[in-house]
């Protein structure tokens, strides 16, 4: 279901949709109003949400569709500005799976590709989970603001061992000095619950995470996660040098990278091309840290599409270091910590909620 009271990006949408052998569009409608008025007609898996509308605007109508839909996936479609970013973080809360900026013109081929690209790639993955989805049990209460991710229900009980066909490795012996962490689709509902929950982690050790986001959103996510840590989290600075007690966000449309400096450790960042299709990418931070930590390094991979973070936690692990995924039924999309589990390059895949106790022991020492 496309609902946008504009009528080319209603149009443009719409065709891009009915164009995909795999998708077909159930509604095509101008207000919030009307989604909520023909949601159970139209009866959609998936709506794409303007944030802008007459009538009813997008934050408005997400409650009460979902209200008439429990496990409806919405990702929201805003322009780039502050207070949409401010407003996409506020839907996450509410129970929106993801979101999209739309490009400032559509006339721009480039721009309107990627934005293309982009949104197919998310109605795809975010889809599959929910058409694989079959709840055996009545919906629970919904959970507070960002303490889980949004999406269908697990189809099996969140067990430490989710995937036990998996292989996993023992975990480094090197004591490790970072925290690293990527992570995409489900992204910033993960990393709200994960710092909340590895204050003792931060304060001794710093944390750098590589989010899939555009500019301004990194923005307003690393001030969510100041707050929820209650911890310095900001973008990260070209130069800057890394200390323990911090968390360093790598800044929409830059890659982040760690070099050493004398006897400094120091943020790099770069305008390069996009690193598996991505930009920030995971795997430059990852493999950066490399050099800089040799195998004291612990890599975190949460939800998110894609492989990033698989390559460069190949070559963690090959340099004594580890890597955690998180579950299968626990992630928005299992691509990014799935491929890494896959590659048999994890000591350990777990749910969400079992991420930060763990994380909080190996960093004391528990090297189990």
């Amino acid at each position: 279901m496309v609902v946008d009271d504009s009528v080319v990006i209603r149009g443009l949408i719409s065709r891009w949709i009915e164009s995909e052998p795999d998708m077909v569009v159930a509604a095509s409608l101008r207000t919030g109003l009307d989604a909520v008025n023909q949601i159970e007609r139209a009866n959609p898996d998936i709506a794409v949400l303007d944030i802008e509308m007459p009538d009813l605007d997008g934050i408005s109508a997400l409650p009460q569709l979902l209200a008439k839909k429990r496990n409806l996936i919405i990702i929201m479609a805003s322009t780039l500005t502050r207070r949409n970013a401010e407003i996409s973080f506020k839907a996450l809360s509410l129970g929106a799976s993801d979101y999209i900026p739309k490009p400032e013109s559509t006339r721009e081929t480039g721009a309107a590709e990627t934005f293309r690209h982009d949104l197919i790639q998310k109605i795809r993955h975010l889809g599959a989970k929910v058409r694989r989805a079959v709840p055996a049990t009545p919906s629970p209460p919904l959970a507070p603001a960002l303490d889980r991710p949004r999406g269908p229900l697990p189809r099996t009980p969140v067990s430490p061992v989710a995937q036990p066909q998996l292989l996993r490795r023992a975990f480094g012996t090197q004591a490790p000095r970072a925290l690293l962490i990527g992570s995409s689709t489900g992204g910033p509902q993960a990393l709200m619950t994960l710092v909340t929950e590895i204050g003792a982690v931060i304060d001794r050790f710093p944390v750098l995470i590589t989010q899939h986001m555009p500019p301004t959103f990194t923005t307003i996510l690393a001030e969510h996660l100041a707050r929820s840590s209650h911890r310095p989290a900001h973008e990260a600075v070209d130069g800057e040098t890394v200390k323990a007690g911090r968390i360093y966000l790598a800044p929409g449309g830059r890659h982040m990278r760690v070099v050493r400096r004398g006897t400094d450790i120091v943020i790099a960042l770069d305008d390069g091309p996009p690193v598996n299709f991505c930009k920030p990418a995971v795997d430059p931070l990852f493999t950066s840290a490399i050099d800089v930590w040799q195998g004291g390094v612990l890599a975190v991979v949460l939800t998110g599409m894609g492989s990033d973070g698989m390559r460069g936690g190949k070559e963690i692990v090959a340099a004594g270091g580890s890597v955690i995924a998180q579950d299968e039924a626990s992630s928005v999309v299992w691509g990014m910590p799935g491929a890494a589990a896959n590659a048999g390059i994890c000591a350990a895949i777990l749910p969400l909620n079992q991420i930060a106790p763990k994380l909080v022991r190996l960093f004391s020492g528990d090297r189990s």
